[in-house]
């Protein structure tokens, strides 16, 4: 093997982990999102149930509600929240705060791997980059090139 394919295909593995870990990023902050989601929909319910009992056993629901909106807004976006859950258990506020914790530690270390394989894949790709424009194997719709200016 030469050593330019040896380069084209560090530089090649290197993209590909990299790919992998920004998609395994992606998908950690993407599971934080939801559990930080959920657990405001957990904690907004318990703090507004009183209110919005008040409100279904109120004779003028129009007034309550209009005295009342972010509360009962709140606590219907909880009870749609829990209705998205089909059926799973509604799980505890400490129990997602641990899954949270546990996410974020994930994420931490995935991204110094991912800050340590992105350094290594740019300067691979640049390396091969230099030595495809050196060699001339640049395509020449990719280079670009600056239009002479004109004298007058």
């Amino acid at each position: 093997m030469s050593d330019y394919e040896e380069l084209a295909a560090r530089a090649d593995a290197a993209g590909k982990k990299f790919d992998f870990l920004s998609d395994c990023m992606r998908q950690l902050e993407g599971r934080m999102a939801e559990v930080a989601q959920l657990k405001m929909h957990i904690i907004n319910y318990s703090k507004t149930r009183d209110v919005y009992s008040e409100y279904k056993r109120s004779r003028q629901k129009n007034k309550f509600r209009a005295e009342h909106v972010e509360e009962i807004e709140k606590h219907e976006a909880a009870k749609a929240a829990f209705d998205a859950l089909k059926g799973k258990p509604i799980p505890k506020v400490a129990q997602l705060s641990a899954e949270y914790a546990a996410l974020l530690a994930e994420k931490k270390a995935v991204y110094e791997e991912y800050k340590v394989v992105r350094k290594k894949m740019i300067d691979y790709q640049a390396a091969k980059n230099n030595i495809d424009k050196i060699l001339g194997l640049t395509p020449p719709e990719q280079e670009k090139v600056k239009p002479k200016e004109t004298q007058l």
